[in-house]
């Protein structure tokens, strides 16, 4: 038994001692979404143990480095519009027959409909559903909830989040676990995986090949097993695979999406699992290249204007609230040369209250007391910035009406690429900008499950003791729907870990 580091001085593990002990579950990563399943496990009575393939001082995978916020009105009810955007962000031009048949009763549906890649409305009510008792479950353990500031200067929809975020939920989570007899094996990585089935009894069981912390490959044995693994967006080659030229523009935003290299994903892909989600894209934040930072978000952009390496402007910079817009004009970075852009501002900026909570970056902002100073200063072609910015102005309404706090309908006049809300002039000196470039929390490609987080294959047919959760399974599409990830990792890897000790 090795000593863990923390100051509750809990043991855990090592590699050696678990070998070959046959576990009731397997559980692959060790976010929000793993420790839900090991901890609803355990809680079954259930012999679990949990793979992280970082070192412990990084466990937690993404949940670690997150606020982790809830889209939830109350600790009891997500927000109104909660099921209304997951759906609506379904996937492009969609079949009629698909929706139709999507609308009847789940045992009824076609096997190609339950095999489907979109966000069908059995995940959506399950999540809805499930939201405010999870929460309650998560209180439980200690985790405390609250309405808390957050960095959107505006927001469309309410966030609740754990007080101490997502490092908070890990702790106490993994505390409990650790306590309840789950094994946690760090710099361990899943490898591949087998199913067997014994015809007598029909009981399955898993394979799992691993190795430990000094490479050496070992197998574990178990009953049933949990992909909570996350996405690919630390593997270059898979995000070059499946985003294309994109990819190399792109880096995650914080140090968990290293840990993320997508060989859960393939593991249950090659077991016969069927996709889900949009594997060409991400959830994309707007980041400062120059800062290491975890999350070193630059959201002041609906404010000033974002142009890219040659001082143009390439879209709509406030569409609408920056909570509900951050994602897909990231991306949209991304596709602009070398895939940066600068957000370009001036003093007006001062006339939006407490502006600055916007700006997660380390990094002070380049200034310059004229356009063309700012230019140098950023690189850009002074000639062309100063255009662009100049065309923007002219466009620009009177300052009247101008509300910060909410979208305004002040709106540019005549532009080729009109701004539609907090359009006033930039010419209030010094001007200041920052580099953007789009990074990635999360990928949106993964794992097809049901409501009750159960793998399913080709056919739409839950495969026998293989579970996924969090963001190892697939259900975003075009644009994010906001403070829905960790929520979506915690509620089906309660249900993972609860059906698995079913054995339903």
């Amino acid at each position: 038994m090795q000593q863990a580091s923390n100051t509750s001085q809990i043991k855990t593990a090592s590699t050696s001692t678990a070998e070959n002990i046959p576990y009731d579950l397997i559980v692959i990563g060790s976010g929000i979404a793993g420790l839900s399943a090991a901890v609803a496990a355990a809680d079954c009575g259930a012999s679990v143990v949990v793979l992280e393939r970082s070192p412990e001082a990084d466990f937690g995978g993404n949940t670690r480095w997150t606020e982790s916020y809830f889209r939830m009105k109350s600790e009891t009810e997500v927000s109104d519009d909660f099921e209304e955007r997951l759906v609506s962000n379904a996937g492009f031009h969609l079949d009629p027959n698909i929706i139709e048949a999507a609308s009847a009763p789940y045992a009824d549906w076609p096997p190609y409909v339950k095999a489907h890649g979109m966000p069908d409305p059995e995940i959506v009510s399950t999540l809805a559903e499930g939201a405010g008792p999870t929460v309650a479950w998560l209180k439980s353990f200690g985790i405390r909830f609250d309405f808390l500031p957050t960095y959107f200067v505006t927001a469309a929809a309410p966030r609740l989040m754990p007080v101490g975020g997502g490092l908070a939920m890990i702790e106490a989570l993994r505390t409990y676990a650790l306590k309840k007899g789950v094994t946690c094996l760090y710099e361990t990585t899943a490898r591949s995986l087998q199913r067997r089935t014994e015809r007598a009894g029909e009981q399955t069981a898993v394979q799992l090949t691993i190795t430990d912390r000094v490479g050496i490959e070992r197998v574990l044995q178990g009953k049933n097993i949990v992909i909570a693994s996350g996405g690919f967006q630390g593997n270059p080659e898979m995000l070059t695979q499946y985003l294309g030229q994109a990819a190399k523009f792109v880096r995650p935003v914080a140090k968990g999406g290293y840990y993320n290299k997508g060989e859960g994903i393939r593991m249950a892909l090659n077991a016969g699992a069927a996709p889900a989600g949009d594997f060409s894209s991400y959830h994309a934040e707007p980041l400062d290249p120059r800062s290491g930072a975890t999350e070193a978000l630059v959201m002041n952009f609906t404010y000033g204007i974002l142009v890219n390496k040659f001082g143009e402007r390439f879209l709509n910079e406030a569409p609408g609230p920056v909570d509900v817009n951050y994602d897909h004009i990231s991306r949209a970075i991304g596709e602009q040369p070398d895939g940066i852009c600068y957000v370009i501002f001036d003093q007006r900026i001062h006339d939006v209250p407490n502006w600055k909570k916007s700006i997660r970056t380390d990094m002070p902002a380049f200034e310059g007391s004229t356009l063309t100073e700012l230019a140098i200063a950023c690189g850009l072609p002074a000639k062309d910035l100063e255009r662009t910015v100049q065309a923007f102005n002219e466009s620009c309404p009177s300052g009247a009406g101008f509300k910060p706090l909410e979208i305004d309908g002040l709106a540019t006049q005549g532009l080729k690429i009109p701004k539609s809300h907090w359009s006033r002039p930039i010419d209030q000196g010094p001007f200041m900008a920052y580099p953007i470039i789009p990074g990635i929390c999360f990928t949106y490609g993964g794992i097809k499950i049901n409501s009750s987080s159960q793998v399913v294959d080709q056919d739409g047919r839950p495969i026998p003791g293989l579970y996924a959760a969090g963001e190892a399974t697939g259900l975003y599409h075009q644009v994010y729907t906001g403070a829905t990830s960790v929520m979506r990792g915690a509620v089906f890897g309660k249900i993972a870990g609860e059906h698995a000790m079913r054995g339903e």
